[in-house]
């Protein structure tokens, strides 16, 4: 482990090799985010709790206990066993506890460990779980 770590109250996917760090309150519905997410393709790293470190100047996750690698939770069905991803350097984070009010919102970030990652805030759409796939194969336009 590095120097630089932190165990964040988030559940993270990948897809193709890039993470996605969901944020947001109890309740806010990061693991059904993560669950739609995972039915479009993504891979799980971790569910509720993340290990983000800094690694080579980039942040990576990770799930922290062994005990917890490849289960997430569905509410009112238990707990599910999903595909597992192995540490996965972060590329977005979204924050679930914060609505986008802008229809076309301007680059943010979020700085975690001193290392500024783009942040998306929760768009109030239905196409969200699409778009953030789309985000994270091939990135968003400047």
């Amino acid at each position: 482990m590095t120097a630089a770590s932190d165990i964040l109250h988030a559940s993270c996917i990948a897809v193709e090799g890039c993470g996605l760090l969901i944020l947001g309150p109890s309740g806010a519905g990061k693991s059904s985010l993560a669950i739609r997410l995972m039915a479009l393709g993504a891979g799980l790293v971790s569910d509720d709790r993340t290990l983000v470190s800094v690694r080579d100047g980039r942040l990576v996750a990770d799930c922290p206990r062994a005990a917890m690698r490849g289960l997430i939770e569905a509410r009112g069905i238990g707990l599910l066993r999903a595909p597992v991803v192995d540490p996965v350097p972060l590329a977005l984070a979204i924050d679930l506890g914060q609505p986008e009010p802008d229809r076309l919102p301007p680059f943010r970030t979020v700085t975690i460990l001193g290392i500024q990652l783009p942040l998306v805030l929760h768009p109030q759409n239905d196409h969200f779980p699409d778009a953030l796939m789309l985000y994270l194969r091939h990135g968003r336009q400047r």
